[in-house]
């Protein structure tokens, strides 16, 4: 398979219509979160997930206006 592939689980940079970037995609992804809904109330929680950074916690939280 292809590592470009748009099959369900894609590891772009967007996760549920936020460009977050492709390493913070795949970490979400892999500590199995699907959606914005999926997240935690707290989303700087999210920073102990390896792969997810401040910059991408920032843009989460600017799309959920928290």
């Amino acid at each position: 398979m292809s590592q470009n592939s748009n099959a369900h689980g894609d590891r772009g940079p967007i996760f549920d219509d936020v460009k977050i970037g492709r390493p913070a995609t795949g970490a979400l992804i892999d500590a199995g979160y699907r959606s914005l809904e999926d997240l935690p109330k707290d989303l700087d929680e999210l920073v102990d997930i390896h792969g997810v950074g401040p910059r991408a916690i920032t843009l989460l939280k600017e799309r959920l206006g928290r």
